[in-house]
């Protein structure tokens, strides 16, 4: 008996002696492990999402190595719930952290094994196992373990427990939590899971890689669902006829890929929010990102580039196409595709050719130097002649510029209007003289081009497309055009909001008028005459649109690397670039008409579809004093009683700053006009009958009238210069025209108030004729620029200016 107390109190030692040591070792390893309290506010990788302008296409995820979107623990579904705890821990919501059971179960099997190899933590240790500790299978981290369990379930609830791990453990193919694993595995929201597709994502948090719908054991995977449809069961989680239908229900899983829609764009916006908020930033911060892009026009424009590019390449050897669509009226980007195929890497199809390609446009650059060309007072009807000219660029004839038109013939006179439509290239380079080369690339800036800073590398080619631009900033100048020069800050993203619900950025629509409505209304109406472009596009062309008004135009450069078209209506723009990427030409076939043009229509048909018609706002007649400008190219000189035709170029009539002042004293002042009169002189000598009579001199009397002697005055009597106004302009003046008044024009900041015309000369005033007028103006500017302005009847002008406020 003795001795069996002995041996009882010696066994009691050791059992204390365990408990002691076992205490011991618990004190030593949870003395300096992280506090579970701090749990939630722990950062938490989480992947930012790219969506269309709804907000419901998923385009693009953002990623470092763990996918993640954690959602509150009210979405995630019951079914779900059940199953992670039916196979993960069934007595979860009655354990204090951990399970003795479990763990005896566990100790059993790793004895009679051999090792720590058998599992036993609860839901709780499998948390902070995967928030805190590592894999590593040895009693130091179990004791972490359960320590840090027994501190984490003092400090959350269970439910807060649950949601948690749900929210944290990996599902496999770098989906982390629950909602990442349902879009992963099922292309669908964690709310609208199923029961047999909850049990099968609770399946998989055990062993990701093995139990992968994408490999291997999807048999393995399928016995494992179904053993947890039937625990639930056996748990009375579920009833019979729900793990019935539950075990029949095919599963259905989504493409095993990490899909990228509208690749061009959605890395246009990656690179975007990178510079914006940092890579790092994006990659952790689970941002939700609104972009602009259309999903139904992004899918309309990628087929259109798709079907043109493959006809392209199989006629003219153009392997490559771009389009960007626009909104004008707010300047969000639509759709954009920079290439045919994202993933063509033979052609280098994951170049972005509307953001990043510098091509040279062809006539597509026009448009800004007949804008500008308006600007300075040239009408659509201003004569000019296309004829074989030489341009003197250098001061010696020997190296003369010589450009020539697309299809190498001459038409004689042409108005601007015909010659923009058309896209004739000699009357171009003219328009692009008198406009100005410096004017013309500041008027491309204002709408938003940047690359023609350096200015030493451009000449009169300029207009012709002979400065690289890009085809993202040129949808975007066309656009000031469609909104008749309010330029809207081109955009992509509409918002940026936080996981933490706080919005980082929103679009604010900046607007900013940038060039004059009344100018650009005449260039509007110039690029949407069909009649005016019937000739070289013919009848009925890819750039007619039945129910609507379009704007368009093409370029190709000459040796047919480029093809470009840009069309618009007062709301959606659509741009298009068709070529190679590595330079090669195309095919002699390759012009914007064939190449670029088809793949225009294909898109603003559909794009356009059943939307209302939109016109754009008509232009003011102009009639100016100078027949030149008014689309008369011969022009009669009167004296006295007989009339002396003349026939000359543009350079005769105008000083070509100030197209609608005096005509020059001495036109051959102008380095050009030699070069530009020589040809007209020969043209008209071949088409103008009895040209003998032509271009005689005038007699001395038209001298003397022309003299300053004879010259008009004005005298503004109010306002003053600086006078405040309010919004009603009260104007008195009076003028003297010893030749005869034949116009008065009042305009404010440059657009025209009010005229008076004396059409018959016999009555036109001469001397201190009285000019007095009221006017209430509503939208008066804070600052303005006040002209009144005579012409005589021999076109001598004279003008008074005063700046007045508001």
């Amino acid at each position: 008996m003795r001795f069996f107390f002995k041996l009882f109190l010696f066994f009691c030692c050791i059992a204390v002696g365990a408990v002691a040591l076992g205490l011991g070792a618990f004190s030593y390893y949870a003395k300096d492990l992280p506090d579970p309290a701090r749990f939630k506010s722990r950062e938490v990788t989480q992947s930012t999402k790219i969506y269309d302008r709804a907000g419901e296409i998923l385009l693009y995820e953002i990623h470092g190595e763990e996918r993640r979107t954690v959602i509150p623990f009210e979405q995630i579904p019951d079914y779900l719930k059940k199953a992670t705890i039916a196979i993960e821990d069934d007595n979860f919501y009655g354990h204090p952290a951990f399970d003795w059971r479990a763990i005896v179960r566990a100790i059993a099997v790793d004895i009679l094994r051999g090792g720590l190899a058998q599992g036993g933590s609860t839901i709780t240790q499998q948390l902070v196992k995967k928030a805190f500790l590592t894999d590593e299978k040895t009693l130091a981290r179990k004791i972490k373990e359960l320590a840090l369990a027994l501190k984490m379930e003092r400090e959350y609830s269970k439910d807060e427990i649950l949601n948690l791990y749900l929210n944290q453990v990996p599902y496999g193919s770098n989906a982390y939590g629950v909602e990442a694993a349902s879009q992963t595995f099922f292309a669908k929201n964690v709310a609208d899971l199923t029961l047999a597709e909850s049990a099968l994502l609770a399946a998989l948090p055990r062993r990701p890689s093995y139990y992968s719908p994408y490999g291997s054991h999807v048999n393995e995977l399928k016995a494992r669902q179904e053993f947890i449809l039937e625990k639930m069961r056996r748990l009375d989680l579920i009833d019979e006829e729900e793990l019935e239908r539950a075990k029949a229900a095919e599963l259905k899983f989504a493409p095993p890929t990490n899909e990228i829609r509208a690749p061009h764009f959605v890395m246009y916006v990656r690179d975007y929010l990178n510079n914006t908020y940092g890579e790092d930033f994006i990659e952790r911060a689970g941002l939700r990102v609104i972009t602009t892009l259309d999903w139904n026009l992004q899918q309309v424009a990628e087929k259109a580039v798709k079907e043109g590019a493959e006809r392209n390449k199989k006629l003219y050897n153009g392997n490559n196409a771009a389009l960007v669509a626009q909104d004008p009226k707010t300047g969000q980007i639509l759709a954009m595709v920079g290439s045919v195929d994202y993933f063509d890497r033979e052609h280098d199809g994951n170049f972005n050719v509307a953001t990043q390609g510098l091509r040279q446009p062809g006539s597509a650059f026009k448009p800004f130097a007949y804008f500008t060309a308006f600007e300075k007072g040239y009408t659509p009807e201003t004569i000019v002649f296309d004829l074989p000219t030489k341009f003197d660029t250098t001061g010696g004839p020997e190296k003369s510029y010589a450009p020539e038109n697309y299809d190498k013939k001459f038409r004689g006179p042409i108005t601007l209007r015909n010659a923009l439509a058309q896209s004739v290239n000699i009357p171009s380079v003219k328009a692009l003289y008198v406009a100005g080369i410096e004017d013309t690339i500041r008027t491309a800036e204002k709408t938003g081009v940047t690359t023609l800073a350096d200015r030493s590398r451009f000449g009169l080619s300029l207009v012709l497309g002979g400065g690289e631009v890009r085809l993202v900033e040129m949808v975007n100048a066309f656009s000031v055009f469609a909104q008749e020069g309010v330029k809207h800050e081109q955009s992509i993203v509409l918002s940026v909001e936080e996981a933490s619900v706080k919005i980082l950025e929103e679009y604010r629509d900046s607007a900013q008028a940038v060039l004059g409505p009344q100018y650009v209304r005449l260039l509007n109406d110039v690029l949407s005459d069909e009649q005016a472009r019937r000739p070289l596009f013919g009848p009925n062309s890819l750039l007619t649109i039945p129910g609507h008004d379009i704007a368009a135009k093409t370029g190709t450069t000459n040796d047919f690397r480029d093809a470009w078209t840009i069309g618009y209506t007062p709301g959606l723009l659509a741009g298009v670039w068709a070529g190679n990427n590595d330079n090669t030409p195309m095919n002699i076939g390759g012009v914007s008409i064939l190449a670029a043009v088809p793949i225009w229509n294909a898109f603003m048909i559909e794009a356009l579809g059943d939307r209302p018609r939109e016109l754009f706002t008509r232009p003011d007649a102009i009639q100016t004093a100078k027949p030149i400008l008014n689309g008369e190219y011969v022009v009669n000189f009167s004296v006295g009683n007989k009339t002396y035709p003349h026939v000359h170029d543009l350079l005769f009539y105008v000083d070509k700053d100030d197209p609608q002042g005096p005509i020059p004293q001495n036109p051959a002042l102008d380095p050009q006009y030699a070069n530009w009169e020589k040809p007209v002189i020969e043209w008209a000598r071949e088409h103008i009958p009895n040209f003998h009579e032509y271009n005689q001199p005038l007699p001395p009397e038209y001298e003397i009238i022309q003299s300053g002697q004879y010259q008009p005055i004005v005298h503004l009597i109010s306002p003053v210069n600086g006078a405040f106004v309010g919004n009603a302009l009260n104007i008195q003046a009076e003028f003297t025209a010893p030749l005869g008044i034949s116009r008065i024009r009042l305009l404010l900041n440059g657009a025209a108030l009010d005229s008076v015309v004396f059409d018959d000369a016999s009555e036109a005033p001469t001397t201190r004729y009285v000019y007095a007028l009221e006017k209430r103006i509503d939208d008066i500017a804070p600052q303005n620029q006040l002209r009144l302005e005579v012409t005589d009847i021999f076109n001598n002008t004279a003008f008074a200016d005063a700046i007045v406020y508001r």
